[in-house]
């Protein structure tokens, strides 16, 4: 039968019993390296509040990654887990808040939302004859739209009988960590002691072999991948009880960490290998990675390439074991169960003396004379959020002041791990530009119940209290935006809008000052409003379709300047002759296309001053002096005539 772990059939070698000892577990070789690497680089690792960030970060993957394990074990694979986590945390959300159903049954149509989109997936593969690749790829597009659908594209709040979930107990034992290690018994049990769990070894070993033997193949397959939407509905509600709301774009992209979990912890893409233990091992390296190279202030951009190199790296590990030497012995059996339980005792063992030791290399580190501030931003790929941390940089080391940058990639769960990252290494303040304003309440509170002042810039916090607001007013720079293209077309005309990314604030809110502006104006004609997620390429797709449909465009009005600038590509000779183009943020790519005449209008932020009055006053409130609740920047419309003045 297939295996899920090696052992060496020399009884004589030339490498030491721990050199075998660690071959023989590259997973763990390697988290152990990580583990004291990092607590001999940052004085912050090893605090027990960071340690437990550690463990709640690793949950969420940890749990999709137990069920993509069962998967991958049959030789299958399941891109669908992070969509139909979202699917199903909306669905309870959805149908517990807005429609009355009693929480217990909302939690169990969650459950079987997880159960019904791997029946789907299962019925696809085993009888369908698709590959898993795409079967699974068509439901992670299927269960995001259905999320978005059914939310409207907004985050919908959490039962609070379920959002304890992302509590703590006892005031310092995260729930999410009980609920991975929970999950994590439950797969080990499947895989190790019942009878899906051994027919998936068989299938992934050679599913023609199982076949032959009487194996019903097509049933245990529908069986594994139901099992994996499962896990996926338990991870998307934990999730969602620490983001206190089910979010639309929730989990998005985490189907790629939970495979990599799976296969860091030493599965065979190929089938028949992977267990339980291995698959938690590979969710904390990645938590232990993020986490540490968030601690040692390493740029978000370089953070995904030493994530990439790790990876490599720990299945090269694997591969360097395998030719070695070793041979297989079955992961279903138990055997090994004593051995096993004695490798990770002693890696234990190893890893605290070792860790104890680097400790005293912090002991006589100084603390500075300024405090420390942490500045994360919801996202770096886009122009008005660079200019935020350019002029929070340049504050910063005017002041004489260590900021810490993050980006969160906009992913609200990303963003909560580096707040709480940040509130563990005792910051002397925090500086938050939310993903999303209700998903950053419940790091906002932790921040606030440790006493650290909490800067919240261009969008609020809601449900938590924030020392300042430094913000532009979204919703007054949208009516401004409308205002200035109807009055352009002398207040009749026919338009179109390029909304922001679904689910996001900034999105809404722009979008629901579009449509305030507008009403002053009944002569100007909405033909269609569209997403293209503030992004340029996007927006330049979306409005050539639009174009196909609407070829007598007069006005575009777009929620950010990348997507006006896609749709300026679209517009082509029309862009600033017969159609005028209002953008949003006064991004330098944005006031170009003013200056060049092809953007009519961009309605400004003066991003780079928001980044430097959120430095300005986080210090002050880390100082303990009075700062004001809110501090507005003013929005401005640039267009050609007064574009040269402005400086952003």
């Amino acid at each position: 039968m297939a295996t899920d772990t090696l052992k060496s059939t020399t009884g004589a070698s030339g490498a030491s019993g721990i050199r075998r000892l660690l071959l023989d577990n590259g997973a763990l070789t390697a988290l152990i390296v990580l583990v004291i690497a990092m607590s001999a680089l940052s004085g912050d690792f090893l605090t027990t509040d960071n340690l437990l960030n550690v463990g709640v970060q690793a949950a969420v993957t940890a749990i999709l990654a137990f069920g993509v394990t069962f998967v991958i074990v049959s030789a299958g694979i399941d891109l669908s887990v992070g969509s139909v986590a979202a699917l199903s945390a909306t669905v309870l959300a959805w149908s517990a808040t807005q429609h009355g159903v009693p929480v217990v049954l909302a939690v169990i149509l969650a459950i079987a939302t997880g159960i019904a989109a791997g029946l789907v997936n299962g019925f696809l593969i085993a009888y369908g004859k698709l590959p898993p690749f795409i079967a699974t790829l068509a439901m992670l597009s299927v269960a995001r739209g259905l999320s978005l659908v059914i939310s409207q594209g907004s985050p919908i709040a959490f039962p609070d009988s379920v959002s304890h979930l992302g509590d703590t107990l006892g005031g310092w034992l995260p729930v999410p960590v009980l609920v991975m290690i929970a999950m994590g018994l439950v797969a080990a049990f499947v895989l190790g002691r019942t009878y899906i769990g051994r027919s998936m070894y068989a299938i992934g070993g050679n599913e023609e072999a199982a076949r032959l033997s009487g194996l019903r193949v097509s049933k245990q397959k529908l069986a594994i991948y139901a099992l994996s939407g499962v896990f996926a509905a338990a991870a998307g509600i934990v999730l969602a009880s620490r983001l206190s709301s089910a979010q639309p774009q929730a989990a998005d992209g985490y189907e790629l960490d939970a495979i990599a979990a799976v296969v860091i912890g030493g599965a065979s893409l190929a089938g028949g290998t992977g267990k339980a233990s291995g698959t938690l091992i590979g969710a904390l390296i990645l938590a232990v990675l993020r986490n540490g190279l968030n601690l040692l202030s390493v740029s978000a951009f370089w953070q995904q390439v030493v994530i990439g190199v790790v990876i490599a790296l720990a299945v090269l590990l694997d591969t360097v074991r395998r030719k070695a030497g070793a041979t297989p012995v079955s992961g279903a059996g138990g055997g090994g169960k004593g051995r096993q339980a004695t490798t990770y005792a002693l890696a234990a063992v190893v890893t605290i003396a070792i860790v104890g030791a680097t400790s005293f290399l912090h002991n006589d580190s100084s603390t500075s004379t300024k405090p420390k501030l942490g500045l994360s931003l919801s996202t770096l790929n886009n122009p008005f959020f660079v200019q935020i941390r350019s002029g929070a940089q340049a504050e910063a080391k005017k002041l004489g002041l260590d900021l810490t940058v993050t980006d969160a990639q906009n992913d609200a769960s990303q963003q909560a791990n580096q707040l709480q990252n940040f509130t563990s290494s005792n910051y002397g303040a925090i500086i938050v530009n939310p993903v999303d304003s209700d998903a950053a309440s419940n790091s906002v509170k932790a921040a606030d119940k440790a006493k650290i002042p909490v800067i919240a810039v261009d969008r609020g916090v809601n449900k938590a209290a924030v020392d300042t607001l430094v913000a532009s007013d979204n919703i007054a720079g949208g009516e401004l935006a409308a205002r200035t293209v109807a009055e352009k077309l002398g207040g009749t005309g026919r338009i179109v809008i390029l909304q922001g990314q679904a689910g996001t604030s900034a999105a809404r809110e722009r979008a629901e000052g579009f449509a305030k502006g507008l009403k002053a104006y009944p002569g100007i004609q909405v033909l269609a409003q569209q997403p293209a997620d503030f992004d340029r390429t996007k927006g330049l797709d979306v409005m050539s379709n639009l174009l196909q449909a609407h070829p007598d465009v007069q006005g575009v009005i777009a929620a950010n300047d990348e997507m006006a600038l896609g749709a300026i590509k679209a517009l082509g000779s029309k862009a600033g002759t017969s159609v005028s183009v209002v953008g949003f943020d006064g991004t330098p790519d944005g006031l170009t296309a003013v200056k060049q005449g092809t953007l009519y209008a961009s309605v400004a932020q003066q991003p780079s001053q928001l980044g430097k009055i959120a430095v300005d006053n986080a210090l002050r409130a880390a100082q303990g002096k009075k700062v004001e609740t809110t501090v507005k920047v003013p929005v401005k419309v640039v267009t050609k005539a007064n574009v040269a003045g402005f400086t952003g």
